[in-house]
């Protein structure tokens, strides 16, 4: 495996409650990579996003993430430490829905909230800057904006901390056909801006076209990865 990949798997499997393991014979991607990966479900996302970060171990292969093996880190204390290099987008991160944005997006920074410190408001329009969000929603609960600001929202708690790898979990999911591709532009943009690496499970075209360098299908039953057919992504 090569020593400047970010992200490295080879010969991965991994079972869970499907009718067959999540394969990977072998993923590769360098720093400041963007890649799109389709033909994973919900659940097998989760997974693979466990599997990148050293929460579950492959039952077969090796994962290496910034050079070194996940099976490597046997601390508990390391391990969650080593989490500060992820930011992770997932509709299952909690947003704290009768809480205004400024105060979810204040949540990395401070352990207060209500209200948030003078020092955080200007992270926190920052943040919302970067990712698209008006500052006129920073005001609303989270419950009440629209669910496109939600998911920036998502990303901009996930960019907070500076992480090096940005992993994303089908993150457009709940998105209309008409905010997908804009939130692919926003993702890409910030990934340059920030050196960040990227790895987005996704079955959006827009969005993989949009945000990703590289897209890649999953062969299920054999974890070969191969370039995604022009005819698939489009948009």
């Amino acid at each position: 495996m090569t020593a400047e990949a970010i992200v490295e798997m080879r010969g991965v499997v991994k079972s869970y409650n499907a009718l067959r393991p999540l394969r990977v014979a072998e993923l590769s991607i360098a720093a400041a990579g963007r890649v799109a990966l389709s033909g994973i479900d919900a659940p097998g996302a989760e997974v693979m996003l466990n599997l990148v970060t050293g929460a579950s171990l492959p039952d077969e292969g090796e994962v290496r993430v910034f050079g070194r093996s996940t099976a490597a880190v046997s601390d508990g204390d390391e391990w969650l430490a080593s989490l500060d290099r992820f930011g992770i987008v997932s509709e299952r991160a909690v947003l704290l829905e009768g809480a205004t944005l400024t105060q979810n997006l204040a949540l990395p920074f401070a352990l207060e909230i209500d209200p948030v410190p003078a020092e955080t408001i200007a992270r926190v329009e920052s943040l919302a800057d970067e990712c698209g969000i008006g500052r006129d929603f920073l005001a609303q609960r989270a419950g009440d904006v629209p669910v496109a600001v939600r998911t920036r929202v998502h990303l901009a708690r996930a960019i907070a901390l500076d992480p090096r790898l940005l992993l994303m979990e089908h993150p457009t999911a709940a998105l209309d056909d008409s905010d997908r591709r804009a939130f692919g532009v926003i993702v890409a943009r910030l990934c340059e801006a920030r050196t960040l690496t990227m790895l987005a499970v996704t079955q959006d075209q827009a969005f993989a076209s949009a945000a990703a360098q590289q897209t890649l299908s999953l062969q299920p039953a054999t974890g070969r990865l191969t370039a995604a057919r022009r005819s698939w992504w489009h948009g």
